[in-house]
């Protein structure tokens, strides 16, 4: 049996990049809203989730809505002035990113592109002779087509998630380090958010509850009767020791018909992943944290179609994380219907740590005006599942992460 030990205003589920940013993004803005009394728990350390697992990357070139477009580009204004917006340094390295598609993916290719630029995106379809003087040593002629964007890159995930929570607990916020949640209550009727109790016994009296808990979501949530169809998946990621004489230096980028995605990693290392190459994974603490001997030879061999110098580069490290996925590959950033207080922020699908600085803002205009004010993300609702209005995805993008 829990006893009442303290209350707060809002009690935040998760410490990875999402929690963070949720926290901090709610503790700047308390002047305006009066949740003053904000903690975050984390099961183990911050960023040990997905987070510290992230391949970082930073990129604007999305599915064929404009939703997830305009939440990294908007993002990606944060993470280009982080240290005045944010405080504390996030890693952003700007490296350019470039997307190579197949004939069959150029109609739709080009559709994306065009909503990329209607919500101000700075991207467009360049040349192979652009290309080549941009990433010497890639192979362009066989591309149908090529987009490019100037200030995309990558970041350090765990460090982005530090400074949001060295920012939140400067702002009051109270973070619970190996304080995992255990359940939720919602009172007698269950209609309302009451309080959260600890795994330890602890219990935090509070009308508000996120839940920001990546893999760990789906039983959460299954264990408090909340339908919501998320799949945790593992996926693996390689760095590579490239040939500088022939590979000096090289953009981010992915690959649709190759099906990978890349980017420098430091002066002399290729990060390389393959999105849609998943296993389910049931239980999140328990899956296999190395990369495998088939996924190596098969992702290498990809990676040296789009650059043939890496054939002869030299593996350096491996390492499997993961994802949290929906069936639209589009997150849940929603309130809980019929459960007052009750917010989630899950299945962003190997791709939210580009979208996290939105994510934060977002959640807590969600939360402290009942609605986001900044942008539109009614699709990103939770009942878009049961309304049958999934988000068109245009074309296979899950090997972009």
């Amino acid at each position: 049996m829990t006893n009442a030990t303290e209350t707060a205003d809002v009690v935040i589920i998760g410490g990875g990049v999402m929690g963070c940013s949720i926290a901090c993004n709610l503790a700047i803005t308390a002047n305006t809203h009066g949740l003053r009394r904000i903690v975050l728990l984390e099961r183990d350390t911050l960023g040990s989730g997905s987070t510290g697992r992230s391949s970082a990357a930073i990129r604007m070139h999305y599915y064929s809505t404009a939703v997830n477009a305009e939440m990294a580009w908007r993002s990606l204004h944060i993470y280009r002035n982080f240290a005045d917006i944010i405080g504390g340094d996030c890693g952003y390295v700007p490296t350019g990113y470039l997307v190579f598609a197949g004939p069959d993916d150029v109609d739709a290719f080009r559709v994306n592109i065009a909503i990329q630029q209607s919500v101000g995106v700075i991207t467009d379809i360049i040349s192979p002779t652009d290309a080549a003087g941009l990433a010497p040593g890639f192979a362009v002629s066989d591309a149908a087509a090529i987009a490019y964007e100037p200030y995309s890159g990558h970041a350090d995930a765990s460090a982005t998630a530090y400074a949001y929570a060295t920012r939140a607990r400067a702002e009051g916020v109270s973070i619970r380090l190996q304080t995992p949640a255990a359940a939720i209550e919602t009172g007698a009727d269950g209609s309302r958010v009451t309080a959260v109790n600890t795994a330890a016994g602890a219990r935090i009296e509070t009308p508000l509850a996120v839940v920001a808990t990546g893999p760990w979501s789906p039983a959460f949530l299954q264990s408090h009767d909340i339908d919501a169809p998320l799949v945790a998946t593992r996926h693996e990621v390689l760095h590579f020791r490239r040939p500088l004489d022939a590979v000096p230096y090289h953009p981010g980028g992915a690959d649709i018909s190759n099906r990978i995605y890349f980017r420098p990693e430091g002066r002399e290392l290729t990060l390389v992943g393959n999105g849609n190459h998943s296993d389910v994974v049931h239980d999140p603490d328990v899956f296999a944290q190395r990369a495998s001997p088939s996924f190596i030879q098969d992702v290498w061999q990809r990676l040296a179609r789009r650059i043939p110098p890496m054939a002869d580069a030299e593996l350096a490290a491996g390492y499997a994380g993961l994802y949290t996925n929906t069936p639209d590959s589009h997150p849940i950033i929603d309130r809980v219907d019929g459960v007052d207080g009750l917010y989630l922020c899950t299945g962003f699908s190997g791709h939210g740590f580009k979208l996290s600085p939105m994510v934060g803002l977002l959640m807590a205009e969600l939360i402290a005006n009942g609605e986001a004010v900044t942008m539109d993300i009614s699709p990103l609702r939770l009942s878009r599942f049961a309304e049958g209005a999934l988000n068109n995805t245009g074309y296979d993008y899950d090997v972009l992460a």
